[in-house]
C-alpha cells in the first residue's frame, strides 16, 4: 500500500533533524494529542535485534544498521495516521528521503549549533556516531547533515522551545493545512 493518496489528514507524520533535537519527545507528544500510534524507528531496531543501536554498530556494523532502518521505515511508511521519528542519519539514504516526502508530511527540527553542544555530555554515551569525535568534527558533522534535512514540508526551530511548544505549534500547523487542503472536513 502507498500513501500517495491519502488524503492530507491521513498521512503519516514524520520528524527528521540532527540527533539530541527532540525528534521522538516532540513525536510523542504530538502523537498522543492527536490520537495516533507513535514509531521511533531506532527504539524499533533496536527492539528486532534485542540491543542498543551503540550496540548494534559495534556487534554489526553501520551498513546492517542502515539497512534495517531503511526497511522498517519504508514499512512504517506505507501505514497511514502515524507519528514516525527517523535517527538524525536517516535521511542520508535516499529510499528513505523519498518514501518519506512521497507519502507523509516532514517535519525538519532544526536547532542551532550554540543550542544543540549544549546537549553534548547527555548524547554522547548514546550515539555511535559522535563517538571519539571532537566538538569541532561535531560541529562538521551537524552543519553537513543541515543540507539533507533542507528536504522536507515544514522546518520548525527548536530553540529555547519546550517539549509542548514545539508540539502545539506543530498541531496548529497541521490544522490550518488540513483546513486548507480539504476544508469541507468539518
Amino acid at each position: 500500500m502507498m500513501n500517495r493518496g491519502l488524503s492530507f489528514r491521513q498521512k503519516n507524520i514524520i520528524f527528521i533533524g540532527f540527533m539530541g533535537v527532540g525528534k521522538t519527545s516532540v513525536g510523542k507528544l504530538v502523537a498522543e494529542k492527536l490520537y495516533r500510534g507513535f514509531i521511533d524507528v531506532d527504539q524499533e531496531i533496536e527492539k528486532e535485534f534485542e540491543m542498543s543501536v551503540p550496540e548494534i554498530f559495534k556487534e554489526h556494523g553501520e551498513k546492517v544498521f542502515r539497512d534495517k532502518e531503511k526497511q522498517l521505515t519504508i514499512d512504517y511508511c506505507n501505514q497511514r495516521l502515524k507519528v514516525i521519528s527517523v535517527g538524525g542519519g536517516a535521511f542520508k539514504q535516499k529510499e528513505i528521503r523519498d518514501i518519506c516526502l512521497s507519502s507523509s508530511i516532514v517535519f525538519f527540527l532544526d536547532m542551532s549549533w550554540e543550542s544543540w553542544k549544549e546537549r553534548i555530555n547527555i548524547l554522547i554515551d548514546n550515539r555511535p556516531i559522535l563517538q571519539g569525535l571532537s566538538q569541532n568534527e561535531m560541529k562538521d558533522l551537524f552543519y553537513e547533515r543541515q543540507g539533507m534535512y533542507n528536504l522536507h514540508h515544514s522546518r520548525y526551530n527548536t530553540d529555547q522551545q519546550s517539549v509542548e511548544e514545539v508540539a502545539d505549534y506543530i498541531i496548529e500547523s497541521l490544522k490550518l493545512a488540513w483546513q486548507l487542503h480539504e476544508p469541507d472536513w468539518d
